[in-house]
């Protein structure tokens, strides 16, 4: 008998704290680029869904810092790409105002708008106990980012209790390459790890981890919220959920190619008039796996290719309607894009190789075999490449807020630095004729590395924020012809120390 998931997670929590206590790392994130690849499934419809693809590249290592990008954008449309590199949680995360936002101090608030990226770089990207609202938004790309224990009730509470949730007018969402955990069920505080209604549509999860919920998530906050649907969920591992994986009422959903293990009361829970095709998914260990639960309005599905291994199913009475122990189709689903089986047999190896964050953002090839991005796209993250414009290239540079020299940002030499006279300044690097920068590189000296917190670049022959984030390291940008560029520090836990100002060209 299958024990519920708040029950099933002691031995494992108990292991996690003992290996915490004696200080062993027990993974070791990879380095993603941001949005490899493109959105698959129903996120490619209405449209499709690009994210802040073409806009300006923003680092982040707090939640105010990524509440502050969407702030500081010309409107709400404005596309930007907001990497995000450490623990977001309640205590660095603030509302910001401003015309181009609409945000809250207790989640990541993405609120009436649109053309947005958030992508875990670097050594991973973590929300603790903080959860992403999108609520009257449109096209935003979520990747490589790790939500847990994101809690309804308790302390803190944050985002309903969900760890990703969209409500409200939603359109064309593409979550990838991320994982979504809690630490029990409802009783324990917890809801689902993603949910959508009021009038959600053109969803895709993909190559994702749902993990130790009571809830995985659902399409429909009741029965009559009908509004939403046009969902895909393929290459992800549902493991020790209670149920709701997901909970459709109404809609369309598209299951295909994911691993399913330890369902421990029911799965795909299709009621109130929706559809759902299930497609060559491996369910393991599990209970229930495809049915109509707890309601007496009934649900379809079309059914094919799936294995059922030790999946046992309960007698059919009442509410409880499971489509075992042999599922056949009670309906027919027109998918409109198109997309290639794994065969169900190895789904648990490529899921395995491939869902979740910090697994290098690898996809199947549709025959059972892991692919890593294609090495010719570019990364963002990596330190960037041709010739440091701020040696050569006839360059000087400029200081603010007094402090040591500003040639110490380009002198080659990363044990000299600049610093200014407290914990905010600018520097400059400047040219006699016009450069093309796209790319600049802040690197701080050995013993201050973190000390930098929020920053703009600037473009300083037109007063321009071509960037602006939280953190030092490689900050990209659109290329831009200029004869002076700024690095200006707004804010930091101590005296910042600027080794280098590097500038590339893109």
């Amino acid at each position: 008998m299958r024990r519920p998931v708040a029950l099933r997670l002691q031995a494992a929590l108990g292991t996690l704290a003992l290996a915490a206590a004696a200080g062993v790392v027990l993974t070791m994130p990879e380095t993603a680029s941001a949005a490899a690849g493109g959105a698959t499934g129903y996120a490619t419809q209405n449209g499709g869904t690009t994210g802040g693809a073409g806009g300006q590249t923003v680092r982040a290592t707090t939640g105010t810092a990524i509440h502050e990008a969407l702030c500081g954008r010309a409107s709400s449309s404005t596309p930007i790409v907001i990497e995000v590199e450490g623990t977001i949680n309640h205590g660095n995360t603030s509302k910001v105002s401003g015309d181009s936002c609409n945000t809250a101090a207790d989640k990541i608030e993405l609120k009436q708008v649109s053309n947005i990226t958030i992508v875990g770089v670097g050594s991973g990207a973590v929300f603790d106990q903080l959860g992403i609202h999108i609520r009257e938004s449109s096209n935003i790309v979520i990747q490589n980012v790790t939500v847990r224990n994101v809690k309804k009730s308790g302390s803190p509470t944050s985002n309903g209790g969900d760890a990703i949730g969209m409500e409200s007018d939603v359109r064309n969402v593409w979550v990838d390459h991320s994982t979504l955990e809690a630490s029990g069920g409802e009783s324990e505080g917890y809801d689902g790890l993603f949910d959508m209604k009021d009038n959600t549509q053109y969803v895709t999860l993909s190559y994702s981890v749902l993990r130790n919920s009571g809830r995985g998530g659902l399409i429909g906050s009741s029965e009559s919220d009908r509004s939403n649907g046009y969902v895909t969920f393929h290459h992800n591992l549902y493991e020790n959920i209670d149920s709701r994986a997901p909970l459709l009422r109404g809609g369309t959903a598209h299951m295909y190619n994911n691993h399913y293990v330890s369902l421990n009361k029911s799965g795909i829970n299709s009621r109130a008039g929706a559809k759902a095709k299930v497609d060559n998914n491996y369910f393991e260990d599990s209970k229930d796996v495809l049915g109509t639960f707890y309601t007496d309005e009934a649900g379809t599905w079309q059914v094919s290719g799936n294995i059922y291994d030790n999946v046992t199913w309960s007698e059919r009475s009442g509410d409880n309607n499971p489509a075992g122990p042999n599922p056949q189709s009670t309906t027919t689903v027109s998918i409109p894009y198109p997309y290639t089986l794994d065969d169900a047999s190895c789904v648990p190896s490529v899921v395995s190789a491939t869902a979740g964050a910090n697994k290098g953002l690898k996809v199947s090839d549709g025959s059972c075999t892991p692919q890593s991005p294609d090495p010719t796209d570019p990364d963002p993250t990596d330190p960037p490449s041709g010739t440091n414009l701020s040696i050569g290239a006839g360059s000087d540079g400029s200081s603010k807020a007094s402090g040591t020299s500003y040639g110490n940002v380009r002198d080659g030499d990363l044990g000299t630095y600049w610093s200014p006279a407290g914990t905010t300044g600018s520097v400059s690097v400047k040219w006699s004729s016009a450069q093309t920068v796209g790319k600049i590189n802040i690197r701080e000296a050995a013993g201050s590395e973190g000390t930098i917190g929020s920053y703009r670049v600037l473009n300083h022959d037109t007063g321009a924020v071509l960037a602006s984030g939280s953190g030092a390291g490689v900050i990209a940008f659109s290329p831009v012809s200029l004869e002076k560029i700024t690095f200006e520090i707004t804010g930091a836990s101590g005296t910042p120390k600027v080794a280098e100002f590097e500038t590339y060209g893109g």
